[in-house]
């Protein structure tokens, strides 16, 4: 299998006659293999909602996620239905979506108030206290994508966004709440109370770090794009004297990461540490005088790098923020790497090099330490496309599509994540949810529409 996806990629990386139809048509195979899996059954996907879940809304899909309504998987989920339904949609079946794509929004919209908290998951039977606790401010809510969600779905109604102008406050109090409680003042950068439900389970810039410390570089591409989503969303309410408060916003956030989180040294975009004592005219007494301590020359930095290579330093990419300059670096002596991210089934979840890398399955916390997953090979995937690197993108497309099309030949169905090197699965048979975004990188690799993210 690992020399089949070798040449495949040899094929459509640098060309070939004969070999060329051979692996084109395995190519070919796969995608219609994937489509017919996932075809058969995105209807799934929709809940009437009832109980806590007041609005329609989309479940993920796999057999854990039997109505529940999750942050960042329901918008990733949606833009894959969206895909399936331009495939193979019919109006009605596109209209009928419709119902469920705005009801991931408003559950999470009708529990928004004037402090902007808004939960990261709803259960149907999810009591107060699930969706609200005690203290707001020392935990994390809902990840920086609801604007977005809010975004793609306007898009793909022709811009019409009147569905959520009742609820436009609480998407507003929502960011307001990430830029007073959750950014810290000195760099700019947006932070994670502690690492609990923070999507990329066990990532070591966060995970069992100090509350408050990480400046993760995911969290603020993702943040960043979620304030360019509400420049849209105002523009669209013909409310744009708000939207260029968001646009400002925004701007001084690319310039916090720039600054911080880049290392010239490296050629990579790092999340940073946030942990450190506060500059003070603290006076010891000790040696019999009086003196403030350090005071000759105290640290004049607001934050250290956290030298770790995660895939979420690819996010840059992504979300527009790197230079041409330095996504050349990226790609070159990051992605292309074989040592540190580049493996025969896509984007390891943390650089081989790193001490934490670990293969293990896990589910509580699910494991991003280097395992492949079909969300970072999208993202990275959409990242790659973004800044030119077309020959890049088509691989890590073509190696997903692989990963997922052998899957379901062998197994019957996708798993949440996979061995690097082999492809085999490593856990949680039947999940769904992001995964079916291979139809999106299959469609461009067709040359087909393909859907897009906001």
């Amino acid at each position: 299998m690992q020399r089949k996806i070798q040449l495949l990629m040899l094929v459509f990386l640098i060309g070939s006659s004969s070999i060329y139809s051979q692996k084109a048509d395995s190519l070919s195979h796969y995608i219609s293999v994937i489509k017919s899996n996932i075809y058969k059954d995105y209807k799934g996907m929709y809940r009437k909602g009832g109980g806590s879940l007041v609005y329609p809304f989309l479940t993920p899909g796999s057999n854990q996620y039997d109505n529940v309504l999750w942050d960042w998987d329901s918008w990733l989920s949606n833009i894959a239905l969206r895909q399936i339904l331009t495939n193979i949609g019919s109006e009605k079946d596109k209209k009928e979506a419709m119902q469920y794509e705005q009801g991931c929004v408003l559950n999470f919209l009708h529990y928004g108030d004037w402090d902007g908290y808004l939960p990261i998951v709803i259960w149907e039977d999810s009591k107060p206290r699930d969706i609200r606790p005690e203290n707001i401010y020392k935990v994390n809510m809902h990840k920086p994508v609801l604007a977005q969600h809010a975004a793609f779905i306007t898009q793909t109604n022709g811009g019409n966004a009147e569905w959520i102008r009742e609820k436009f406050y609480h998407l507003q109090a929502f960011i307001n709440n990430y830029k007073s409680h959750h950014r810290n003042q000195a760099t700019g950068l947006y932070y994670w109370q502690n690492d609990v439900a923070i999507g990329v389970d066990n990532d070591p810039a966060t995970f069992f770090r100090p509350e408050k410390s990480s400046a993760s570089i995911y969290l603020n591409c993702l943040m960043y794009k979620e304030l360019l989503a509400m420049v849209y969303l105002s523009d669209r309410l013909n409310q744009s004297a708000i939207g260029k408060e968001f646009a400002n916003d925004a701007k001084e956030l690319k310039a916090a990461i720039q600054k911080n989180c880049w290392d010239e040294r490296d050629g990579f975009f790092y999340s940073v540490d946030l942990n450190l004592r506060p500059v003070d005219n603290h006076t010891d007494n000790t040696l019999g005088k009086s003196f403030i301590i350090h005071s000759g020359y105290p640290r004049d930095y607001d934050c250290l790098i956290q030298r770790i290579e995660s895939w979420s330093s690819f996010l840059v990419l992504w979300a527009g923020i790197a230079t041409p300059e330095q996504a050349e670096r990226i790609v070159k002596e990051h992605f292309s790497n074989p040592k540190t991210f580049n493996s025969l089934s896509g984007v390891r979840t943390l650089s081989k090099m790193e001490k934490m890398y670990s293969l293990r399955a896990s589910a509580n916390p699910s494991n991003w330490r280097g395992p492949i997953w079909g969300i970072s090979n999208y993202m990275v995937f959409k990242g790659l496309g973004k800044y030119g690197f077309v020959a890049e993108a088509k691989e890590i497309a073509i190696k997903t599509v692989c990963l997922f099309g052998k899957d379901f030949e062998k197994n019957g169905a996708l798993h949440e994540y996979y061995e690097p090197e082999t492809g085999e699965p490593l856990l949680n048979k039947g999940f769904q949810n992001w995964n079916y975004l291979v139809l999106n990188m299959s469609a461009w690799l067709e040359g087909k529409t393909v859907v897009e993210e906001f």
